[in-house]
């Protein structure tokens, strides 16, 4: 890529310091605010039935403005950058500061770090080569087992600019590439069916995850679910010990433990966690990070959407809570340094405190074990969605993956266990930290006020006692 090809205020032929001085205009007496520009091209192929179903592509571009007084947000967007659209966007910000006297926040601390590369994952492969991809990946599943009957593939890329201008002319500039690739299988016996799904993805190109080796290995993992799921029993109901695998089982500390402990819930005192601060919030052992610093994940961020360098931050060491995830408005209001957590899914939304790879630390027990401490007990090693309850921390989790473990070992594979609890509660009965801790395979997106967001999980294996399991046992 050229320089001026990611230069979206030459591409647009907006001028940077007559725009700089309409942004001054608009934020003047305000706390803080920016002008968000961004520009993004994505893709979308898949393969299903044998036949290619959808093949998307899109470019959109748009600013937003946005005005900070105290509490009070002023936003304004529009996908067309040019000044006369800034000008209205200007004016209608300003409002927000009217009688306002506040005092200009310092601007992000800036850096020269990158954490992905710059590569366009849209240019290369070709559309046809990835048609070709996910043909193969077809035929390759139905190939493997004659149980087969249904095959789902797809690949997604995209190629996101954004550049963000302060009042004072300081900008900053970031370009993230995205992929996922993606495969679904269906297997029957009779007239009883099940499904399987695995997908891999990051801040790369194509190229990591469409070799034969990769691929194959992801169908092979697809494949091997969905049978496990075939032979499957009722999960049983009642109060088990569970051990959770490593890796994307850290869904449940994304959703039970880590919306809690982004800043605008605590600051507005509707979190679960809400003036805990120095507190046991979790048994010995157990630390929870957030880090944007992941190299190539897919939730990590050079900067965030304000422009302030992503970090790792540590939210819970070792039961303990000692910080919350905070975009500048709510460190401001809280009088807390930002975190580099201030994000939006689009030129179209504010900025809010969220998640980008959220994880817990390894301890020292060895997984085996951890299995072998358990005389009756469930292993879940996939979870699908879930639902939480911010205010009071309580979860249900569907487990795509589970087993019944009987004096440590791994008996019949269950199908419809579910794991029901509440967040705080459910971390203070982890009794066992595994020393394999894992990233989820990049696969993760993370919904809040209607955004979504693309996020990473993982965390080592955990025993967690006396959990409530849901089942559909008879």
């Amino acid at each position: 890529m050229t320089a001026d090809s990611t230069d979206l205020f030459a591409l647009t032929g907006l001028d940077p310091e007559r725009a700089r001085h309409i942004v001054a205009d608009a934020v003047a007496d305000a706390d803080d605010g920016e002008l968000y520009l961004e520009r993004t091209q994505s893709e979308v192929l898949a393969f299903d039935n044998g036949r290619l179903k959808t093949a998307t592509y899109e470019v959109s571009q748009g600013f937003g403005l946005r005005s900070v007084a105290g509490e009070a947000v002023g936003y304004a967007h529009a996908d067309d950058i040019s000044e006369t659209a800034l000008l209205r966007a200007a004016s209608a910000v300003r409002a927000v500061s009217s009688g306002y006297s506040g005092t200009a926040a310092e601007p992000p601390r800036p850096t020269n770090r990158r954490l992905y590369g710059d590569d366009n994952p849209l240019v290369a492969p070709v559309f046809s080569a990835k048609v070709d991809l996910l043909s193969a990946i077809d035929a390759y599943a139905r190939a493997r087992d004659p149980r087969v009957r249904q095959v789902t593939a797809s690949v997604a890329g995209s190629y996101k600019i954004v550049e963000i201008l302060r009042a004072d002319g300081t900008r900053v500039k970031d370009i993230r590439p995205l992929v996922r690739i993606n495969v679904s299988v269906v297997v029957g016996d009779g007239d009883r069916q099940e499904s399987g799904s695995f997908g891999e993805g990051g801040r790369t190109g194509y190229d990591a995850f469409i070799t034969p080796e990769r691929w194959q290995a992801t169908v092979d993992e697809a494949l091997r679910m969905a049978l496990v799921n075939l032979e499957a029993r009722p999960a049983p109901a009642g109060t088990f010990d569970v051990v959770l695998g490593p890796g994307w089982p850290g869904i449940l500390l994304h959703e039970a433990v880590g919306h809690g402990l982004e800043g605008d819930f605590n600051r507005k005192k509707t979190s679960a966690f809400s003036g805990l601060l120095g507190q046991m919030v979790a048994a010995k052992g157990v630390t929870i990070v957030d880090d944007g610093t992941v190299p190539d994940a897919r939730g990590s961020i050079s900067v965030d959407d304000e422009g302030t360098p992503s970090q790792c931050t540590t939210l819970i060491e070792d039961g303990r809570l000692v910080g919350y995830m905070q975009d500048r408005q709510n460190a401001r209001l809280m009088g807390v340094p930002a975190t580099g957590n201030g994000r939006r899914q689009s030129y179209a939304h504010v900025p809010m405190p969220r998640m980008t790879n959220t994880y817990m630390l390894g301890g020292q027990h060895a997984p085996d074990e951890i299995l072998a401490s358990v005389k009756d007990g469930i292993f879940s090693k996939s979870f699908s969605g879930g639902q939480v309850d911010i205010v009071s921390g309580k979860f249900v989790f569907d487990c795509t993956e589970a087993y019944r473990v009987r004096n440590g070992r791994i008996e019949e594979p269950l199908k419809g266990a579910m794991l029901i609890g509440n967040g705080p509660d459910a971390m203070h009965r982890v009794s066992m930290v595994g020393d394999d801790m894992a990233l989820d395979r990049g696969i993760g997106t993370c919904g809040k006020n209607g955004q979504g967001v693309p996020v990473g999980v993982g965390q080592p294996s955990l025993r967690i006692d006396a959990m409530t399991v849901g089942g559909t046992e008879t």
